[in-house]
């Protein structure tokens, strides 16, 4: 008898495969951000929150979507990490623009230097108004190149040498840019999960710029998802150690675990899009994916919290719920309607009339 364990790596990549020719074949690709907006929203909020969680910013998701949404700081946090956020949330959002109105690529490239700099320039800018790095120099803050040697990481790895950086990325992006080709003639040759997995730690190895490497990187990497017509991946801030022991195992060559990780966070924001439409009316599905014109994703999370829709919270903060238990939320909601209503009616009836009484 097989165990019911994790399922492995083979799988996983069947899996991914599956979905992506499902996306494609069912519903013609990517939902735009317009034609998608909630499910896009709440990827945009959990990217936020988590990857600059996995730098140790500690704004939660609720403030974090209170930020992005409305502008506005809640809680007792620094203005730094507040910045963080909003920065990350600002250049996350160029990335998702590419999904929806693409700007012109640089010759038709997946991927140009000047693309690289300016998500770096959104994300820290922000942060650097208020907290720069201390070893920064003029001209080295947000977009620029880093001037200065890196220390060995803890792990053993040495960055190259700052003179070797600007040769260095641009030979990135030009690996970038053949993948994009091989791609387009379906010669990859290996899973696409590991080639994305080698790209993005090939970029970490580098550490072009003084700080804000690794928001950077995850930016990057999900602009070359999204210009691929995929969605963007979350690296959950419970998955750090796992993230990091991947990047360990990917700085000696073998991009297996980062791959498979990379591919599970494929497949979960896949089936965002993929599930409300192929699903039966009692699947549990992401609240995002739910929402429509009646009930905002904030109204039904709302309604979950207080009890009134039949929904559960994951392990990554992500309420679910179904389309048979909106539609019994609905329902409640239309017959407590119906009934106010009635009471309102039979108050007025017993009411005394104003007129024709005595005078």
């Amino acid at each position: 008898m097989v165990g019911r364990g994790r399922p492995s790596r083979a799988t996983v990549y069947t899996r991914l495969d599956r979905a992506i020719r499902e996306l494609h074949q069912r519903l013609g690709g990517l939902p735009s951000p317009l034609e998608a907006q909630e499910i896009w929203s709440d990827i945009w909020h959990l990217e936020a929150h988590h990857s600059t969680a996995l730098e140790g910013n500690t704004l939660v998701l609720r403030e974090v979507q209170t930020l992005l949404d409305q502008g506005r700081a809640v809680g007792a946090k620094s203005l730094r990490e507040y910045n963080e956020v909003k920065g990350y949330g600002d250049a996350a959002k160029w990335v998702y623009g590419q999904a929806l109105e693409p700007e012109v690529w640089n010759d038709g490239q997946l991927l140009s230097l000047s693309e690289l700099r300016h998500i770096h320039h959104t994300a820290m800018t922000a942060v650097w108004d208020v907290a720069p790095h201390a070893d920064a120099s003029d001209q080295e803050g947000p977009g620029n190149f880093r001037q200065h040697d890196i220390h060995p990481f803890a792990e053993g790895m040495t960055p190259p040498s700052w003179p070797l950086v600007p040769g260095e990325i641009q030979g990135w992006v030009d690996e970038v840019c053949e993948v994009g080709r091989k791609l387009e003639e379906e010669d990859l040759g290996h899973p696409l999960p590991e080639e994305l997995a080698r790209l993005h730690n090939g970029f970490e190895r580098i550490h072009p710029f003084i700080d804000g490497n690794g928001r950077a990187g995850r930016l990057v990497l999900n602009l070359i998802l999204v210009r691929l017509g995929y969605p963007p991946i979350i690296i959950f801030k419970k998955q750090r150690d796992a993230y990091l022991a991947s990047m360990r195992h990917a700085d000696a060559g073998d991009y297996g675990s980062l791959g498979e990780l990379i591919a599970r966070a494929m497949e979960d924001n896949l089936n965002r899009f993929i599930v409300p439409n192929v699903a039966g009316p009692a699947r549990l599905v992401p609240l995002a994916a739910l929402a429509n014109e009646e009930f905002s994703i904030h109204a039904l999370r709302q309604a979950a919290q207080r009890g009134r829709l039949n929904a559960v919270q994951g392990h990554d903060g992500v309420w679910r719920s179904s389309r048979k238990s909106v539609d019994a939320y609905r329902a409640d909601k239309h017959r407590s309607a119906a009934k106010s209503k009635t009471k309102a009616a039979d108050q007025d009836r017993s009411r005394p009339s104003s007129y024709g009484g005595a005078p």
